[in-house]
């Protein structure tokens, strides 16, 4: 091939216009092999965190975008909130990969975990090692107060509704209490309903739409707190006993995305949230926590044990 001289000239210009950007690029550092060391090419991809979609969408969004921006500053990797369309999508989302760390209730976190070995519940708030389940009636279902759990055969012949199918206390503990008592699905009025989440629940059941409803004694509270809720037309009737219940759950793949020691630094970070810093306290009151603690996966073995027990877990 014959070079022209102006075709010399325009190949050198180009090349010393492209020189200084490529050596102000920023490379990854790599081993004598080339490649980049474990953890430094996937440090810059976002550490996704999802929860159950068990309370309003915009409240959801306002609390884990906070979560996020605090997570990203303490852990040194971008945060990115995914939310999900239902519980079910959340622990298919964790399974597949899609989302890392997840807010999970004590039901869809034993589910998640079961299908991703190795994974772990590292941290509670401080309420859920004693978390209730509350049962509310409409006033004109005439339902008194229930003392003691063998009266929710008061229950019968009602029409009720639960949250989310997956719900730990919008549908499982309350059913498991139920059976205790001997009321099965089939003695309500119809079919049981499944409102989606803990404030739809009080929506319907304060339209009058079902005369019961269950759901998280701790959403029920703060929409009283709220003045969310018209006290006139319904009210709580019994709690629960106490239960394990709402967990954050890691995957272990973000030790090799991350490097070792990864988990615990998230475990870390959530438990050192301090209510004295006003950005840090906003998180955990939206939480409606005054901290987070540590957990494991064995303190979820009665929450296992139920869901196997109404074929929530196979």
């Amino acid at each position: 091939m014959v070079w022209s001289r102006r075709t010399v000239v325009s190949g050198i210009a180009s090349l010393l216009l492209l020189w200084p950007l490529t050596a102000c690029t920023p490379r990854t550092p790599t081993d004598p092999s080339g490649e980049a060391p474990a953890g430094e090419a996937s440090a810059t991809l976002p550490l996704t965190v999802g929860a159950i979609p068990d309370q309003d969408p915009e409240q959801l969004q306002r609390l884990y975008t906070r979560l996020a921006e605090y997570l990203s500053a303490e852990l040194g990797v971008p945060v990115e909130y995914k939310p999900v369309t239902d519980y079910a999508a959340a622990v298919t989302a964790f399974r597949v990969g899609d989302l890392d760390l997840v807010w999970f209730g004590g039901l869809t976190g034993v589910q998640a975990r079961l299908q991703v070995p190795d994974a772990q519940a590292i941290a509670q708030r401080d309420i859920d090692a004693e978390f209730q389940s509350v049962f509310i009636a409409n006033t004109n279902s005439n339902l008194a107060e229930i003392e003691d759990i063998s009266e929710l055969t008061a229950l019968k012949g009602r029409t009720l509704t639960f949250g989310s199918e997956s719900s730990t206390s919008g549908r499982l503990m309350p059913q498991y209490f139920l059976e205790q008592a001997g009321v099965v699905p089939t003695d309500f009025k119809g079919e049981v309903g499944f409102s989606g989440n803990h404030d739809a629940t009080i929506k319907l059941v304060e339209a009058g739409t079902y005369e019961v409803g269950a759901l998280n004694s701790q959403v029920w509270e703060q929409r009283v707190a709220e003045g969310a809720v018209d006290e006139s037309r319904v009210s709580v009737i019994w709690y629960t006993p106490p239960y394990y219940d709402y967990h954050w759950v890691i995957s272990p793949e973000v030790e090799e995305r991350y490097g070792e020691g990864f988990v615990e630094r998230v475990q870390t970070a959530l438990t050192r949230l301090d209510p004295s810093v006003p950005e840090q306290q906003e998180i955990l009151e939206l939480f409606g926590a005054e901290t987070f603690i540590p957990t494991q996966n064995e303190n979820y073995a009665q929450i296992e044990a139920v869901g196997r027990q109404i074929g929530k877990i196979q």
